[in-house]
């Protein structure tokens, strides 16, 4: 069974937006249980634009569903993961200016700077994920750190760039000889979720912003429910 991770950062934007307590990403996530759902993703970044120290508190002490806990590898999000023990950790690239992030992470080249979160969180028992494009040497890179899982970058082929399929279709098939969990996610829709779902290494998806989006047209538990049928039917097709 493939899972859904529903990223609820922009629950908290929206929050941020006009200030005070509403919407509370914790509440939203409490109402989701059972609309398809499998776990919640949040990004704590370096400048709390959206999620908050308090919310990722409050959602990683609940044990509704599993938090994947997106960060930079920076000593303080380090020793905030390491405290709050989410299921898991899904390292990211981050720069300030970014509207969103851009791209995976270069592991084959910087590697080795990573080392030492990964291992940190490890030790505090927390499955580490890089979030990483798809290619063959960062994917080899990613299992030399002792990573658990890599999340492939799906914003290239989100955005119509010819042969990113292919791509992402070889970098799931690699992932198995490496001994490494698949995950994808970035710019997925009701519109092109559907190959992704469909690649048989491809154990979660992470979606988050266009499920928000849609949410106002039809409700976040309807948009959440029609997008894990989706990805049932690729893999049941």
């Amino acid at each position: 069974m493939i899972r859904l991770g529903v990223n609820i950062d922009h629950v908290a934007t929206l929050r941020n937006a006009r200030g005070g307590n509403h919407p509370d990403p914790l509440t939203v996530a409490k109402a989701l249980v059972g609309s398809g759902m499998d776990g919640v993703t949040i990004h704590l970044r370096e400048d709390r634009r959206h999620i908050r120290d308090a919310d990722a508190e409050a959602i990683c002490a609940w044990a509704g569903r599993p938090v994947n806990f997106e960060m930079a590898a920076t000593d303080e999000m380090v020793g905030i993961a390491a405290r709050l023990r989410p299921h898991g950790c899904c390292i990211v690239p981050e720069r300030r200016a970014e509207i969103t992030t851009e791209g995976g992470l270069d592991v084959a080249n910087h590697g080795q700077g990573l080392r030492p979160a990964i291992t940190r969180l490890r030790e505090a028992g927390i499955r580490v994920s890089l979030f990483v494009d798809p290619d063959p040497a960062q994917l080899r890179a990613a299992a030399a750190l002792g990573a658990d899982v890599v999340e492939l970058h799906t914003g290239a082929y989100a955005n119509g760039r010819l042969g990113e399929l292919e791509r992402l279709r070889e970098a799931a098939a690699l992932t198995e000889g490496l001994g490494l969990e698949c995950h994808a996610g970035h710019g997925l829709t009701f519109a092109n979720v559907t190959p992704i779902a469909a690649l048989p290494q491809v154990r979660e998806l992470n979606i988050g912003h266009f499920l928000i989006g849609e949410a106002i047209l039809t409700g976040l538990p309807a948009a959440i429910a029609q997008m894990k049928r989706l990805m049932i039917e690729a893999r049941d097709g």
